[in-house]
């Protein structure tokens, strides 16, 4: 489980013994059982996560009806609104499968930091990743019609398709489970 972490920080920075074994001690890294709620609306977001194994969801309620916003899946980071802004959250954060996650909270990454410096570079990537990717997905969303909607996500995020039920990749395109359905016939009658 430890080594799904340093597996992950490998691939940006070179990392001696030493370093593997500060970041053991820290104990970042955690597993999560399928459906575990990381986070409810009204709650202050304790943690931030990095997915290295598994998916995650994230949902408003609407009504008594799920909307969902976003999937997190290997090496995304997973920064709730309310761990930065200190206020409740407005959403639900849910693993979709079980899940091995780093955590972060203000005092690990502090004490990460101060042991690990170097893991700076790290944390600046992932954050800009996490800010291109929720910039990109907001545009899409914005501009594209459902069937250019799930075209993109064909495009982009192909393992979705076979991990996530088809009526939570409904909501999350926005559109009926019946309109997606439609869509995906459309495409395969058009291939044959």
């Amino acid at each position: 489980m430890e080594n799904a972490a340093i597996k992950f920080i490998s691939q940006f920075i070179t990392l001696s013994k030493e370093d593997e074994e500060i970041l053991l001690k820290l104990n970042l890294v955690k597993e999560f059982k399928k459906g575990t709620n990381l986070l409810k609306e009204g709650e202050l977001a304790k943690n931030c996560y990095l997915v290295l194994k598994g998916c995650i969801r994230s949902y408003y309620l609407v009504d008594g009806e799920e909307k969902i916003t976003e999937f997190y899946t290997e090496h995304q980071p997973v920064t709730p609104v309310s761990y930065t802004t200190k206020k409740p959250s407005e959403y639900y954060l849910e693993t979709l499968e079980d899940c091995i996650l780093s955590l972060g909270t203000p005092a690990s990454t502090k004490e990460l930091i101060k042991q690990f410096p170097r893991i700076e570079t790290v944390s600046l990537f992932i954050s800009n990743q996490l800010l291109v990717n929720s910039q990109v997905s907001f545009d899409n969303y914005r501009n594209l019609s459902p069937e250019q909607r799930y075209f993109k996500l064909l495009e982009t995020r192909q393992d979705l398709c076979n991990r996530v039920p088809q009526y939570m990749l409904a909501s999350y395109l926005g559109i009926q489970p019946q309109s997606l359905s439609r869509i995906r016939r459309r495409i395969k009658e058009n291939k044959v």
